[in-house]
């Protein structure tokens, strides 16, 4: 169908000069709302504005523009006979394309000063509107949400006047995509900022827009791409990369692995990560000594890993590396000096995080044909019971609050070993927990002596607390639950151990 009549409505104006310029140097009729109709008008352009076509001004501060007959009319109306002299009778006139993108809601709410007000008032219902209608009747309206598109319509129209099938059904869809991603934003803020710790929705979405293509996915016959949740203002996909080859589909899963246990720390922590695990994690007074501290967990591990600090990396940072091959590190900031030093290493990811205290109140875990929505394990320690004859020294309890830190991150059954508030040995994702235990314990070697062992569940036998003494680990932290408590707690008195409850599991699967 010819292109005669045109309704732009857009807040993000971008190209919209050039594009209504060619539009009218086509011959094409333009309708216009609001500021759109007064940036066109004050660029010479003609335009026809809403108001004056609907023949009803704008009211309750703009609030309602666009929704009216006269409008909503001219695009639904079908090609056929019928429809085209019900529209004529009552001296209406079709509009074959619709220009429209709505208010900034995401780019509101990832403002820390937004107030609610301010937030309620971006909730788009006319543009909404108008792009459903024209999406609805694509088969004779075309519709563009994204200036993106602009020069692929303007390339159709200035060849035969109008846009083809194939390219109104494909607008069509990104107009239903770009509303369903807008709702689904809505939505969640409304959940996230009012209902937090309440009953889990009984209907969720989730909006993602994709950021890039990838390589592949795990493995190189995998197809993947990146995707970012609208409105998210926290995570990897919102990190800055400043240097390095395109991050991997497993750089993004291990880089978003590191991040949560650095930042799950205040003081300067670093973590070293490989597949998902951490293979070193430590805090200490400052960055540099936490990252020795972290590396000496497991150094061999540490060769083409990932590492994730929670304050600045500076140049002394950098520098004691030596010559560890690092695949990606990630930081709130970097020094000049620090950056100089990092862009002689060609291949090495370089991200800046979001600094944020936003959290989601709940996230989705994806499974073939359905998925499962959670609240995230935002779960600290609140009470300890020490359940042994002896007491932990003072200590040995700030090694134990620390290792059980880590192991809330370690991929379950999940055993941490420390020193101090570095790791010596973690054993993960092993199917027996004393399997677990001994990996920890082998990893340390000579370390494991002096040493505490954190649990992210209960032991269910006596064997794990065996394997533990054996290794000259000195003091335990557990949730405790088993049926077999008292015969753990009594292999921890017989060997001279302080052990305490939690009450709380980590399981990380």
């Amino acid at each position: 169908m010819r292109v005669e009549r045109a309704l732009l409505s857009v807040h993000d104006k971008s190209g919209l000069l050039d594009f209504a310029r060619a539009l009218c140097e086509s011959g094409v009729e333009i309708i216009a709302s609001g500021g759109t109709a007064r940036v066109l008008r004050e660029a010479g352009l003609a335009v026809v504005e809403v108001s004056d076509l609907t023949g009803f001004p704008e009211v309750l501060g703009g609030r309602v523009k666009t929704l009216h007959p006269a409008i909503h009319a001219g695009i639904l109306a079908k090609p056929s006979a019928d429809h085209q002299a019900e529209l004529a009778g009552l001296g209406l006139k079709p509009i074959d394309l619709v220009v429209v993108n709505l208010y900034p809601f995401a780019q509101t709410i990832a403002r820390p000063d937004a107030t609610l007000d301010e937030i309620v008032e971006q909730i788009d219902i006319g543009g909404v509107a108008l792009l459903r209608a024209a999406a609805k009747n694509f088969a004779r309206v075309g519709v563009l949400v994204d200036p993106a598109d602009y020069a692929r319509a303007l390339s159709e129209l200035s060849g035969k006047g109008e846009l083809s099938e194939g390219t109104r059904r494909l607008l069509a869809y990104k107009a239903f995509a770009h509303t369903a991603r807008y709702d689904s934003t809505i939505s969640r803020y409304l959940y996230d900022a009012g209902f937090a710790g309440c009953d889990l929705p009984q209907a969720i979405s989730f909006s993602f827009e994709k950021l890039q293509d990838m390589r592949y996915g795990e493995n190189p016959h995998q197809r993947a791409a990146l995707y970012t949740e609208v409105g998210a203002t926290y995570g990897v996909p919102q990190a800055k990369v400043l240097q390095g080859r395109t991050l991997s589909f497993n750089n993004i899963l291990d880089a978003e692995a590191a991040w949560g246990v650095s930042a799950d720390f205040e003081e300067p922590a670093v973590a070293i990560i490989k597949h998902s695990n951490p293979c070193g994690t430590a805090v200490a007074g400052d960055a540099v000594s936490a990252f020795r501290a972290a590396l000496a967990g497991d150094p061999i591990s540490a060769f083409g890993g990932i590492i994730s600090v929670n304050c600045q990396v500076t140049a002394e940072f950098v520098r004691a590396w030596g010559d560890l091959f690092v695949e990606v590190v990630l930081a709130p900031s970097y020094s000049d000096e620090a950056l100089a030093l990092l862009a002689k290493r060609q291949n090495l990811r370089v991200l800046v995080m979001p600094e944020t205290d936003r959290k989601p109140a709940y996230d989705l875990r994806k499974i073939l044909g359905g998925g499962m929505l959670y609240t995230p394990d935002y779960g600290d320690i609140e009470k300890l019971e020490v359940v042994t004859k002896r007491q932990p020294t003072d200590e040995e309890m700030k090694s134990l609050r620390f290792a059980y830190k880590v192991a809330k991150h370690v991929k379950s059954n999940a055993i941490v070993l420390a020193r101090g508030t570095a790791t010596v040995g973690v054993g993960a994702g092993q199917m027996s927990r004393v399997d677990s235990t001994w990996l920890a314990a082998r990893k340390a070697g000579e370390r494991a002596k002096g040493s505490v062992l954190a649990s992210d569940a209960m032991f269910p036998f006596a064997d794990g607390i065996e394997e533990a003494a054996n290794a000259g680990a000195t003091a335990i932290i557990q949730p405790g639950g088993s049926i077999r408590d008292a015969e753990v707690i009594e292999a921890a008195d017989r060997h001279n151990l302080a052990m305490v409850f939690t009450g709380m599991r980590h399981f990380l699967h």
